[in-house]
C-alpha cells in the first residue's frame, strides 16, 4: 500500500505519541518477581535464614559456585552515566532511565535474561569503572549503554581486563555485529563483494568506529572506506582527530577533504550512524552513488534520511534502526542472545569472534528464509534467530577457552530455548489473568 508523504510521516510519529502516555500509565516496564515456590512462611526458612547459610558458604569456599546457588548467571546490569541517550545526547541519568528499563524489557522476553537498570549519578571515567568494579560480584554481565564517546572506549577496555565477567558496549559491540550481519546480507541481494565494495561512514562514534573495526575483521578493506564526523572526512592531516579517529583515518583511504557528499562518491555503502534526522544526508548525495547502492540509516529516534526518500534517490536496499520500518537493523537482535549464549557458559568475557560468531549466524538465519530488497535481516517476532545466535555465541566461547562450563550444542540449544520461552510465556499469562492490563 502506497502512503503519501505527510501520512508517513503521521505514521512515524505515533509512536512517540503514544509513549508518554503508556509510560505514566505503567510507571516503568519492569518489576522483581519470584521464581521459587512459596507453599507455606516455613519455606522462608529454606529460601533465607537459617538454610541461606549453607549455599553462602559453599560460595565462600568456591566462588564460581555462586553462578549455581544463585540468579547472579542470569543477571546483567545495564549501566549508564546518561550521556549519550539515544540520538538525544547528554540528558542525564535519570532520564535515561526510561531507555534502560526498556533495554531491560528487551533482554528477558527477546533472551530470558534479567537485567537490572543502573543509571550512575557520575560522569567521570574512572568513578564509573569502579562502581562497576564494586557492583560486579552480583552480576554475571555488565551491558555498558549510552556512554559518550571518547571515553566509552577506555572504560570497556579497562573493565573488561579487571574483570571476569563478561563486559561489554552495546553502542560499540552490538551495534556492530547487527550492522554486519545485515551488511553481508545485502550485499547478496545486490550480487557484490564486500571486498571489493566502497563504503562510506556517516558518524565517527562509539557505533561508527566499531562498525568499521567489524567489517573489516569479516573482510572489507580499509582502503576502501571512508568515514566522516561532524567536521567532514577524517584524514591524517586533520589535527583535531582523538585516537581511535586517528587510527581509523590512517587505515582508510579518503580521498582529500570533504564532507558527507563527496564521502558518497561512487560508495556502494553508507552505513550512518549520525545525529538524528532527517535532512542529515540529503536525496542528491545519495544519487552520487553507485548502481545497487545500499544504505543504512540509523540515527534515533529519526534516521538521517526517511527511508522512502532514500529509495526516491535510487538506493536499492535501505535499513534503520527503527521497527516500524523494512529492514529494522536494531541491537534488540543482538545483545539479549549474545548474553544467553554467554551467561549459559559462565563466560569470562565476550570476544570479537563470540559477537562475529552472532554476525553470522544472524545472516544465516535470514538467508535460510529467502532474502529480498525488504527482507535482509530477521525481524524480532523470529524467535529461533535468538536460540541460533546464543548457540553459536555459547560454541565459540568454549572454542576460545573463556567459558566456565562445557555444554553440548544441543544443550546449548535447549538451555537458551527454555530460558526464552518462560520469559514469554510468563508474560502471556499475567496479561491472560490481567496481572498485567492491557493499555
Amino acid at each position: 500500500m502506497q502512503f503519501s508523504e505527510d501520512e508517513r510521516l503521521r505514521r512515524a510519529e505515533l509512536p512517540k505519541q503514544r509513549a508518554k502516555e503508556y509510560h505514566r500509565l505503567y510507571k516503568g516496564k519492569i518489576e522483581i518477581s519470584l521464581k521459587v515456590p512459596v507453599r507455606s512462611y516455613d519455606d522462608f526458612a529454606i529460601w533465607y535464614t537459617p538454610g541461606v547459610a549453607e549455599p553462602c558458604l559453599e560460595i565462600k569456599e568456591n566462588e564460581d559456585a555462586v553462578f549455581e546457588y544463585t540468579n547472579r548467571g542470569n543477571t546483567v546490569a545495564i549501566v549508564t552515566d546518561g550521556t549519550r541517550i539515544l540520538g538525544l545526547g547528554d540528558i542525564g541519568a535519570a532520564a535515561g532511565l526510561p531507555v534502560m528499563e526498556g533495554k531491560a524489557l528487551l533482554f528477558k522476553y527477546l533472551g530470558g535474561v534479567d537485567a537490572i537498570p543502573i543509571c550512575l549519578g557520575t560522569k567521570n571515567a574512572a568513578e564509573i569503572i569502579s562502581a562497576v568494579r564494586w557492583l560486579s560480584p552480583t552480576f554475571g554481565g555488565i551491558n555498558l549503554e549510552d556512554i559518550e564517546t571518547p571515553k566509552c572506549f577506555g572504560i570497556l577496555e579497562t573493565l573488561r581486563e579487571k574483570l571476569e565477567i563478561p563486559v561489554w558496549h552495546d553502542d560499540q559491540q552490538g551495534t556492530a555485529l547487527v550492522t554486519l550481519a545485515a551488511l553481508i546480507n545485502a550485499l547478496k541481494v545486490v550480487g557484490k563483494d564486500l571486498k571489493d565494495v566502497k563504503i562510506a561512514f556517516v558518524g565517527a562514534g562509539a557505533a561508527g568506529i566499531s562498525c568499521f573495526k567489524y567489517v573489516v575483521k569479516a573482510g572489507a578493506r580499509p582502503k576502501n572506506i571512508v568515514m566522516c564526523d561532524s567536521k567532514g572526512i577524517l584524514h591524517p592531516a586533520r589535527k583535531d582527530l582523538s585516537d581511535e579517529k586517528r587510527r581509523v583515518a590512517e587505515l582508510t583511504s579518503p580521498e582529500g577533504a570533504g564532507g558527507i557528499a563527496e564521502a558518497l562518491e561512487g560508495a556502494d555503502v553508507c552505513i550512518s550512524m549520525a545525529r538524528p534526522g532527517p535532512g542529515v544526508i540529503k536525496k542528491e548525495w545519495l544519487r552520487r552513488m553507485n548502481d545497487g547502492a545500499v544504505s543504512f540509516n540509523c540515527a534515533n529516534p529519526v534516521p538521517e534520511i526517511w527511508p522512502w526518500e532514500a529509495k526516491e534517490a535510487g538506493v536499492k536496499i535501505v535499513g534503520t534502526g527503527r521497527s516500524d520500518f523494512e529492514n529494522q537493523i536494531n541491537n534488540a537482535l543482538g545483545f539479549p542472545a549474545v548474553f544467553r549464549g554467554a551467561l549459559d557458559v559462565a563466560a569470562r568475557k565476550i570476544t570479537d569472534e563470540m559477537c562475529l560468531a552472532a554476525a553470522r549466524a544472524i545472516a544465516e538465519f535470514a538467508d535460510e528464509r529467502g532474502l529480498s530488497e525488504s527482507y535482509i535481516i530477521p525481524k524480532l517476532e523470529e524467535t529461533e534467530v535468538f536460540i541460533r545466535e546464543a548457540v553459536a555465541v555459547g560454541l565459540e566461547a568454549m572454542k576460545q577457552g573463556v567459558a566456565r562450563k562445557k555444554l553440548s550444542k544441543q544443550e546449548l540449544k535447549e538451555a537458551a530455548a527454555t530460558k526464552i520461552k518462560r520469559a514469554q510465556e510468563i508474560l502471556k499469562l499475567l496479561m491472560r489473568e490481567g496481572l498485567v492490563r492491557l493499555p
